[in-house]
């Protein structure tokens, strides 16, 4: 009988954040590749472009004009997918048929006043003035008393459904918690009532022992491929402190969180000389004012590229049916990105 080896032979592996497993099937990696291939988007763009809606001075299609913004500029989405207004409605009479209304507000952050200005070009000082600006919409929207969670989030490239490629992130602020976030408040505080410790805290003690997961660490946070993910270079950034959002980070810890992104997302461009694609999103304690001691602040990238710039993940068939699949171990893909240069290529030359 073989004995079993993380990057060679089939296995499940269990995702205590989400309570659900994950197929992973390190040997396809070897198989040919004759599928859908993506257009590598190496395009330059403008610094500004006078048809672009979130450039500075533009008009945007409600005819609002933007400001002349010299580091980040946010406003309310002009195509919200969510909506303040309180609406009344007849409960539904049957338990099939669950519907309810859901009130929220959405707001674009514009990262930069430049327009080919990605989070991975920029310096970490304006990196920071980001992270203030999601740390003042967290406090802001959270005021409303119809807001109980905020999700800061952002899509970066074409093939992730981004419009528009002038560098911006999305905050959507709403009533209930989203499906994925309460499925990982359970889990957490389940955890919490257990050991009376963070689950994400006792996790990263241990990954930064083992250090096989582990892409980039500072003193205050640590960059890992989680040992359950589903991605093929899925990251996450978690605190290592035990705190719950973001307004809870100190001036160092604020500094040391834009030095992870720029690093991760630095080594994201540079594995395959790309802008790479990713969606990404903080998730931290919901804002319906009660306390949350099981909450641990962390942000995780999902990027789809899997072999090249040309080559992308798709979630279908067994991904759908069955569970989560992904076709090269954690580990391998940790080492690879881990031995990546922190220097953008752009700037090699």
């Amino acid at each position: 009988m073989q004995q079993f080896n993380t990057n060679e032979h089939p296995h499940r592996r269990y995702n205590p954040l989400l309570d659900e497993w994950i197929l992973v099937s390190p040997h396809r990696t070897k198989r040919p590749w004759q599928g859908q291939k993506e257009n590598p988007i190496n395009t330059s763009l403008p610094q500004y472009d006078p048809t672009c809606y979130l450039c500075p001075g533009n008009e945007r299609s409600n005819g609002i004009k933007n400001p002349e913004y010299s580091d980040c500029y946010v406003f309310e989405n002009d195509f919200s997918a969510l909506l303040k207004d309180e609406v009344v409605m007849e409960s539904s009479t049957h338990t099939l048929f669950k519907l309810k209304p859901e009130r929220g507000i959405n707001k674009v952050v514009c990262f930069s006043p430049q327009h080919d200005l990605t989070l991975p070009e920029m310096e970490i000082d304006a990196i920071v003035k980001v992270i203030q600006t999601w740390k003042e919409q967290y406090i802001e929207l959270g005021k409303f008393d119809f807001i109980n969670y905020v999700q800061i989030f952002e899509n970066k490239g074409a093939v992730m459904g981004c419009s528009n490629p002038h560098p911006h992130g999305q905050i959507w602020a709403q009533s209930s918690l989203p499906t994925q976030v309460e499925k990982t408040q359970k889990n957490l505080e389940r955890y919490y009532q257990q050991n009376k410790t963070s689950l994400l805290k006792e996790y990263l003690e241990q990954e930064l022992i083992a250090k096989e997961r582990l892409v980039y660490e500072n003193e205050h946070f640590a960059v890992v491929v989680p040992f359950w993910a589903t991605w093929p270079y899925e990251t996450m950034i978690i605190s290592k402190r035990h705190f719950g959002t973001i307004i809870a980070m100190s001036k160092e810890e604020t500094l040391a969180f834009a030095d992870s992104i720029k690093t991760i997302t630095v080594k994201y461009d540079n594995l395959f000389e790309t802008s790479f694609p990713y969606s990404s999103g903080i998730h931290q304690a919901p804002t319906d004012r009660l306390a949350h001691p099981e909450w641990h602040f962390h942000m995780h990238f999902y990027p789809p590229l899997l072999r090249s710039a040309t080559v992308k993940k798709f979630m279908v068939g067994y991904e759908m049916l069955g569970e989560a699949q992904r076709d090269i171990s954690p580990e391998k893909s940790a080492a690879i990105l881990r031995d990546l240069p922190t220097l953008h290529y752009k700037l090699k030359n």
